[in-house]
């Protein structure tokens, strides 16, 4: 096979060596999973395409046919011979809709299973697999941090409640109880400060999770879903460079030059999408890596100084983190509108 077909400068196609024990594979959810995909990315026959979208293809190139059965279906007085040819040609291009969809589907799946079993090959760009795989353990850990922070929140908010009853109830004991007026002022003077710290310290790990959950959900997973999209053309391209390979290998007539030619040029097809997908994904681990350190960068300096001025109890310096992160608290009735607002 040429050169021009196979490209092995920032790829290199690795063989799988299982011997094809399915009691034995790790990966039997996984390739489940895989396999459920390929069936529900079927085309939707109330549209038809120009080009197969195949297995997790987009809509590109959608025509909906109500447009085409206005144009010929809805005119005043249609001939019974036109009607029948519009509807003919609709039910023609829906069955290549579906033809093209099955053909991508069966070289998808019989790809995915050839290299499940050890009996197929698949190009692996192993410098951008690894970025990929410690993208995805990055977002699982920082899941953890999310979470633990959230709980650190609902704790926070818990203890800041407590101690505003705890003051209210002290200071309502001050002025009831005479002879211990004293102990139960200076101790809702305590409870009323530590609430008021709480309050400025919750506003600051609010302000953390706020950025770790946008950095985890929203630019962490936009990556991921260019992930996908590149991990679906990669199958892609493997199954048809196999597809090809086959053909090439066999007996040169009319009939399989023709069929090597529609390969060949099914396979440079799927093969520019497949490297332009590659770039895309390089361009966004490089990105999201320069965006993470410095979002962390930030945050991380903010919980450390919040928490730190905290449990000192330097309500001052406190503050100021707040005021040098730009954290704005609501006053306590911002919580609730009034009812002129919510009109």
């Amino acid at each position: 096979m040429s050169d021009g077909i196979l490209s092995k400068a920032a790829t290199m196609e690795i063989p799988i060596s299982t011997n094809g024990d399915a009691g034995s594979l790790p990966e039997d959810d996984g390739l489940e999973q895989d396999l459920q995909q390929v069936m529900v990315s079927g085309p939707d026959l109330n549209e038809t395409s120009i080009v197969s979208g195949g297995y997790g293809g987009t809509a590109e190139g959608i025509i909906p046919t109500g447009a085409i059965k206005g144009s010929g279906l809805h005119q005043p007085h249609p001939s019974p011979a036109g009607g029948e040819e519009v509807v003919r040609s609709i039910a023609v291009e829906k069955f290549d809709v579906v033809k093209k969809w099955g053909i991508n589907t069966y070289k998808c799946t019989k790809q995915l299973i050839l290299e499940r079993f050890g009996r197929g090959s698949r190009t692996v760009d192993l410098e951008l697999e690894t970025q990929i795989e410690l993208l995805r353990e990055t977002k699982r850990k920082y899941q953890c941090v999310l979470q633990l922070a959230r709980a650190l929140t609902t704790h926070l908010y818990s203890l800041v409640q407590t101690q505003h009853a705890l003051g209210d109830t002290f200071a309502d004991l001050s002025q009831k109880s005479p002879e211990l007026q004293e102990e139960f002022g200076y101790n809702a003077e305590t409870q009323k400060l530590l609430c008021k710290n709480g309050e400025t310290l919750l506003g600051a790990v609010n302000f953390f999770v706020f950025s770790i959950n946008t950095l985890v959900n929203k630019t962490m997973e936009d990556t991921l879903m260019t992930v996908k999209q590149y991990e679906t053309a990669r199958l892609e391209y493997d199954a048809y460079r196999t597809d090809l390979e086959e053909l090439s290998m066999g007996p040169r007539d009319a009939s399989t030059l023709c069929h090597l030619d529609a390969a060949q040029s099914q396979f440079q097809s799927h093969k520019d999408k497949y490297e332009k997908l590659r770039a895309d994904v390089a361009i966004k681990l490089k990105f999201l890596e320069e965006n993470k350190i410095k979002v962390m960068h930030k945050q991380l300096l903010l919980f450390h100084n919040a928490v730190s001025a905290y449990f000192a109890g330097n309500q001052q310096q406190l503050e100021q983190t707040l005021r040098q992160f730009n954290i704005k608290l609501k006053p306590p009735g911002a919580e609730k509108p009034s009812w002129l607002e919510e009109q």
